[in-house]
């Protein structure tokens, strides 16, 4: 078959809403025009008649965090350690075999705003998909919140992965997960609100802070997941190295190829029996 390509991923641009706005990215464009000031100290004596066209080069000044667009969050962003006291990784120790596996994608778009998917959830889509958990496996869940990207109500739109939930695909040798909304847990405003009703700090950020018992890494803000089936395709998201760092960009995307999944199978069989 020929193999196909899913792009998974949102793009990084100014003016879009897609992180709360202190956060938000920040691109200044530079283009051929404007640089030839750039470019002459380069080569002294030259002048702008002197390029062809006149035309220097393009380029772009950024302001970014580690979380903008989509990108893959280290275990050292939910907690300074993970696997019961070990110290947790960041971005640049990341297994790159976690990052190219085959994907399962969980149906979560029915579910309400705010809600916080639970074990049985979880347990129930994967029973509905007719699949079976395997080790490495990258689990993706589609919200609401996909179809919301760019709107004012993007970071308060979509479900979220509670503690129980994230544990169950973890305890099943899942180590990397991924979700089309701002956060992998419930959107703040909602969890704000628990808070100030229980004032159980336990209920803040609870799909996160598993990775204090399990280590793991996910994606944030994916996008265009419903473009994928429920299983039969491989995602590759491998993370922009910085040291150090609790999260790192990637352009994550999908490939449904029958010749790939075989051999990724086969690798991770492989990697299972060491």
């Amino acid at each position: 078959m020929a193999r196909k390509f899913i792009d998974l991923s949102i793009y990084l641009e100014n003016d879009v809403v897609s992180d709360p706005s202190p956060f938000a990215p920040k691109i200044e464009y530079f283009d051929h025009d404007s640089t030839y000031g750039q470019m002459a100290p380069f080569f002294p004596g030259l002048t702008k008649e002197d390029l062809p066209d006149g035309a220097a080069w393009a380029i772009e000044r950024i302001e970014l965090i580690t979380h903008n667009g989509t990108h893959l969050d280290a275990p050292y962003h939910f907690h300074p350690t993970m696997n019961h006291g070990e110290r947790a990784i960041t971005i640049d120790e990341v297994p790159l075999e976690w990052c190219f596996q085959p994907g399962v994608k969980l149906d979560f778009r029915a579910l309400p705003d705010g809600y916080v998917v639970t074990a049985k959830d979880v347990e129930t889509e994967l029973a509905r998909i007719g699949h079976e958990l395997k080790p490495l496996e990258i689990v993706v869940v589609n919200t609401r919140a996909g179809s919301r990207y760019g709107n004012n109500d993007y970071v308060s739109a979509g479900c979220g992965m509670g503690y129980e939930a994230t544990m169950y695909l973890l305890e099943r040798g899942v180590r990397l997960t991924g979700i089309d909304a701002w956060s992998w847990d419930a959107p703040f405003v909602y969890t704000a609100e628990k808070y100030k009703e229980t004032g159980d700090a336990s209920l803040i950020w609870e799909g996160h802070k598993a990775g204090r018992h399990i280590g793991y890494c996910h994606l944030e803000k994916l996008h265009n997941l419903e473009a994928l089936p429920p299983h039969g395709f491989v995602i590759a998201c491998f993370p922009h190295k910085i040291r150090g760092a609790s999260a790192g960009w990637t352009r994550a995307v999908a490939i449904v190829d029958d010749v790939l999944l075989a051999s990724t199978e086969r690798e991770r069989a492989a990697l299972a029996a060491d």
